[in-house]
């Protein structure tokens, strides 16, 4: 036997992703609903390559009772509406905005990281999926966490215009073929021209200076890893469509070199380590697109602390960022509380 999963908001990019994993992991699914808002309703959408189509449904007329999962990707409006009501239906639901991250009982779950806390999910039915540059960076930070002990972590980031959605895709194709031309360029998703440039600002400013994107990546790894690590955010979007890159400084409370880091990594789940000392021997956005890993390059030591570490770090955010971690919280959730058969 297998499950009834909804995916709400199948009609974006993160829910399109969550069906074509879905279908990709071959998640057993007896019954797969995409749900999403009314001026959706009807449309036909595809379930990943497996070549059903799926009828979209009413978000606003749909019943959770009798469903077992439902993934949110509909942001945190709807999600605020709907998310309490398919719980309350008995419906267990993997929310993927930032709504309910930082509530003390919902577990905040990276599976290769904190798979333990998913049993916290019945105290409110809901399970919270982290935000983008949180999830890839803790998949690589956990196992040197546990070698080590990680004392404080200053990270850059490289953020892809698909983190803002849709919207944000547009506004970069559109702005990079107006310069090939010679028109004007207008901003409208984002603050300053995106096309050929970079922007340190990713979310709304908070009264100390720092983003409210910096800010997650710094309580998210606390609540999910250990609230003892000190971190430093600086969030950049980039004109990339797809792929997050990350660049990290790490300083460990044990003595670490970079042969002993490598080694570990190599090991560790969810991690790809690509980490040739040359020309092209390593990863960028580009070569993660469509790839469940978190990989890590560039690893080497930081002579300007005690204990400290280099790295790089890239995965796809529509996936590992996304998609694909509530797919997996999903399998999680079913091996450990919603056995069937």
């Amino acid at each position: 036997m297998g499950y009834r999963v909804a995916v709400v908001g199948a009609t974006g990019n993160v829910g399109r992703e969550m069906l074509s994993i879905l279908a990709e992991r071959e998640f057993p699914c007896d019954e797969i609903a995409a749900v999403a808002s009314s001026r959706s309703t009807g449309t036909e959408i595809d379930f990943g390559e497996t070549g059903k189509k799926l009828k979209v449904k009413n978000i606003e007329h749909f019943d959770f009772t009798g469903w077992d999962i439902a993934l949110f990707a509909a942001g945190s409006g709807p999600t605020k509406i709907y998310a309490p009501k398919a719980a309350a239906q008995g419906c267990v639901v993997i929310d993927n905005s930032s709504l309910y991250r930082m509530e003390p009982d919902v577990p905040l779950i990276v599976p290769e990281v904190n798979p333990d806390a998913i049993d916290g999910y019945t105290q409110r039915n809901i399970i919270a999926n982290p935000n983008c540059s949180t999830a890839q960076m803790v998949v690589a930070l956990k196992p040197l966490h546990d070698a080590f002990g990680i004392k404080r972590v200053v990270v850059s980031t490289y953020q892809s215009v698909s983190g803002s959605g849709k919207q944000g895709m547009d506004e970069l194709f559109e702005q990079s073929r107006a310069i090939f031309v010679g028109d004007q360029v207008e901003p409208k998703k984002f603050t300053k021209q995106i096309a050929f440039n970079v922007i340190p600002h990713i979310d709304v400013f908070l009264d100390d200076g720092s983003t409210k994107e910096e800010w997650k990546m710094v309580v998210e790894t606390k609540k999910i890893m250990d609230p003892k690590i000190k971190l430093h955010a600086t969030c950049v979007r980039v004109p990339v469509f797809v792929g997050h890159s990350e660049a990290l400084n790490i300083e460990f409370e044990k003595e670490v070199s970079a042969e002993e880091a490598q080694n570990i990594l190599r090991e560790a789940p969810g991690v790809m380590l690509v980490d040739k000392r040359e020309d092209g021997g390593y990863v960028t956005p580009v070569e993660c697109v469509g790839d469940s890993a978190t990989y890590i390059s560039r690893v080497r030591e930081d002579p300007t602390v005690e204990n400290g570490l280099a790295l790089w770090c890239v995965s796809d955010n529509l996936r590992k960022g996304a998609a694909l971690n509530a797919v997996q919280i999903a399998e999680l959730l079913g091996r450990r509380h919603l056995k069937k058969g």
